[in-house]
């Protein structure tokens, strides 16, 4: 666990891949995530996490069975846990979430999309 400040752009700038997740800080729990999402991603559900997302840059649509929620800079969703969703970026999107540690990227549904948790550079 880091005890220095750690800045979001900063950690953002040196993400090269989308639909990568990359942990910026944990606390109690959970991980405090940054990405960058373009395109859609996959249907999925968190059947132990709610999931936090909390766009930096961008814009966000989470697709829900019943609805869309479209996030702007600054806007902030909580998907609840095993609620399914389809994160979709048109436009390169910069983003934070927050999940339990250990959550996967791709929830129940798994698949070549999944990917392991990464670690910012040094």
């Amino acid at each position: 666990m880091t005890t220095d400040a750690v800045n979001v752009q900063a950690a953002l700038d040196s993400i090269t891949e989308v639909w990568q997740p990359h942990r910026l800080v944990s606390v109690n729990d959970s991980d405090v995530k940054v990405a960058k999402l373009l395109g859609e991603f996959v249907w999925h559900a968190h059947p132990e996490s709610d999931e936090l997302f909390l766009v930096v840059s961008g814009s966000l649509t989470l697709q829900l069975r019943d609805r869309d929620v479209v996030l702007a800079p600054n806007d902030i969703f909580v998907v609840p846990k095993g609620v399914e969703h389809c994160p979709l970026a048109v436009e390169e999107t910069a983003v934070i979430m927050v999940e339990l540690q250990g959550t996967v990227n791709t929830g129940d549904a798994g698949g070549d999309r999944t990917v392991d948790l990464r670690e910012l550079p040094d």
